[in-house]
């Protein structure tokens, strides 16, 4: 047997939560989702723009994920904007329940991919970032771009 980890092919990134969070770490969760649901996502058919996580007793909750209905998929189409639950270790969600409890803390999904058959999202435990704090994050990044080592 050899150690070595499943490709990884992701299907969406969300670049506004970078934007709009400080993403202070991340962690690698699983999801619960119908076979209808995973066969929407093979086809790179979900927004995850407004999409958050939030604690609901002692699971982690994912709202606001939509995934298209997958068109051939028999029997009653499933809601695309239900609640989904992530699949944590019950340690894990504690530490994540004791961070967030911390001020101006929030679980926003970074991305999601496929890790082999599974399907995986990375959650970020991010700050809130004050509309000063945006302009200059972006400025930060235009000097970055401007300034490319090798072509002066």
């Amino acid at each position: 047997m050899t150690n070595e980890k499943p490709e990884i092919h992701v299907i969406a990134r969300n670049r506004k939560a970078r934007h709009d969070y400080e993403i202070v770490s991340s962690i690698e969760a699983g999801i619960e989702l119908r076979g209808a649901e995973v066969k929407s996502l093979r086809e790179g058919k979900l927004n995850l723009a407004d999409a958050y996580a939030l604690f609901d007793k002692n699971q982690v909750i994912l709202r606001n994920l939509h995934i298209s209905p997958y068109k051939m998929a028999a029997g009653e189409p499933l809601d695309p904007m239900r609640q989904r639950r992530l699949l944590l270790h019950k340690k894990e969600i504690a530490k994540l329940r004791a961070k967030i409890e911390q001020k101006g803390m929030a679980l926003v999904p970074l991305e999601i991919y496929f890790r082999g058959p599974l399907v995986k999202v990375e959650l970020g435990l991010g700050v809130g970032r004050k509309r000063f704090d945006k302009r200059q994050a972006i400025a930060k990044a235009d000097v970055g771009q401007q300034i490319v080592p090798g072509l002066e």
